[in-house]
């Protein structure tokens, strides 16, 4: 495919603006005419659609990428984001924007009740965003009370990358648990490890390799008795939503991503939602702009007395918040919990399909998502993970997510989400099995997909260390 500026001809301008009328302003204009493609209009809508079609987006086909929850966002959210009376000014005040605050406040109660928590924020602008945040809380509890030696956060070799780069963007050192052979928090590590320098304890349940840990009151336990908070990432909610809830686990602190669990747009840099919420105990910590409702109905947004201060402008992103909260109306508290109950349904259908052929670290039930290893493979036929999720391509399928999490080798974690069908994981399962067959008879054929696509395989170090963003 030939890029923009290759189809450029001189000559072909589409100008449909009419001639400046203001004086110039020649102090700001360029010394060089910008280099910029002259293609005619055809040409330009050619090229982007094209570029459209070649984009893997879960409208597209089946996009399993593990831990990040990528479902379906339906397009009747996308309506009422879209309506009129949203279509506000971030600085008008609150006595003229009283149905947007409503939805905030109603959103804030909604993830309350989902999450087990008595207050929610909900400014952070992602996940680790939401992180940070829940970690400020933390860091300005202990501080309140004068426990200053409280540097430690303990994180479980299974969580999620994001975690230690939080903790550590929050001024706490990282301590690492090990997991045991089950894919578990070690509970004797556990407790060797808590002390009177423990902050808190970071975790996601069920974990990232897909397993709820049945000791998740005790680990919560052993933390509080040395006197610090647990702090629950949400990033894994939607295997639990309407079942389980991380307050009554023991969390004194949680994150949940909107655009995982409560299906509202994910990826391409945004923009995403992580709102934070707390126990009562932290309620004064929370960031400024949290939403409160007065006596007389009306709402308005304050300043808690210790506030951890402003971590974005205005509201956060408002109209993400909009289609969260349109999806918790529209399915319900039963909807939310059957939207979980076959979330992990289908990853254990998906896993069933395959089981028989790839290794499983952990093997037995999963919850929404499920691990499998090619690290047999890599040895006996030096085919490895990312010789697989390329060849997922072909195959019409967004790879997993690879090499995640790091206690498995040549890991691959699938995520199938509740809005696929039965038909949709049969052919994956089918492509699976077929990827496993060309393993043992055309290796070399996955060591060069995929096959079928604009670009073969690129040097993705390289690309991600010395992009060239311009055209040469």
């Amino acid at each position: 495919m030939k890029l923009v500026f290759e189809r450029s001809l001189p000559g072909f301008v589409n100008n449909y603006l009419q001639d400046c009328t203001i004086p110039a302003d020649f102090s700001s204009v360029r010394a060089q005419k910008p280099s910029l493609p002259e293609v005619p209009e055809s040409e330009l809508a050619r090229h982007y659609t094209t570029l459209a079609s070649q984009t893997r987006g879960v409208n597209g086909g089946f996009y399993p990428l593990g831990s990040c929850t990528m479902k379906y966002n339906p397009a009747a959210h996308e309506a009422y984001a879209a309506l009129p009376g949203f279509n506000v000014h971030p600085l008008a005040p609150p006595d003229a924007v009283q149905g947007c605050m409503a939805v905030l406040w109603d959103t804030q109660r909604a993830l309350c009740e989902i999450c087990g928590m008595d207050e929610f924020a909900l400014q952070p602008a992602a996940g680790a965003h939401g992180e940070y945040a829940g970690l400020l809380l933390i860091r300005a509890f202990h501080r309140a009370n004068g426990d200053t030696v409280r540097r430690n956060i303990l994180i479980p070799d299974s969580a999620h990358g994001t975690n230690p780069a939080s903790a550590a963007m929050a001024g706490f050192h990282v301590v690492n648990v090990p997991s045991t052979s089950e894919g578990l928090v070690d509970l004797d590590a556990l407790r060797s490890l808590a002390n009177e320098e423990t902050a808190g304890l970071m975790l996601t349940n069920p974990n990232t390799v897909g397993l709820f840990d049945r000791n998740i009151e005790e680990i919560t336990r052993i933390i509080h008795d040395v006197g610090g908070l647990c702090y629950y990432d949400g990033a894994n909610l939607n295997a639990v939503m309407g079942i389980a809830r991380p307050g009554d686990m023991g969390f004194d602190v949680v994150h949940v991503n909107l655009h995982k669990t409560f299906s509202t747009p994910h990826g391409g840099g945004g923009p995403g939602s992580g709102p934070v919420g707390c126990k009562a105990f932290l309620r004064r910590f929370l960031p400024a702009g949290h939403i409160i409702k007065q006596s007389d109905g009306s709402y308005i947004s304050e300043t808690p007395e210790s506030s951890i201060g402003r971590i974005k402008l205005f509201y956060g992103n408002f109209l993400v918040i909009v289609r969260a909260l349109a999806y918790i109306l529209t399915l319900g508290s039963d909807g939310l919990k059957q939207a979980s109950e076959i979330a992990v349904l289908n990853a254990n259908y998906l896993l069933s399909k395959i089981s028989d052929l790839y290794d499983v670290p952990y093997p037995g039930h999963c919850m929404h998502e499920f691990v499998i290893s090619l690290d047999r493979f890599n040895k006996s036929h030096n085919v490895r993970a990312l010789d697989i999720a390329k060849a997922l391509i072909d195959c019409g399928i967004h790879p997993p997510t690879m090499y995640f999490p790091l206690i498995v080798q040549e890991a691959l974690m699938f995520e199938p989400t509740e809005t696929e069908t039965l038909a949709t994981l049969d052919e994956a399962a089918e492509a699976l099995r077929s990827l496993y067959r060309m393993i043992l008879e055309m290796p070399e054929h996955l060591q060069n997909a995929p096959h079928n696509t604009a670009i073969s395989r690129p040097d993705e170090t390289l690309a991600a260390r010395k992009p060239h963003l311009t055209f040469q």
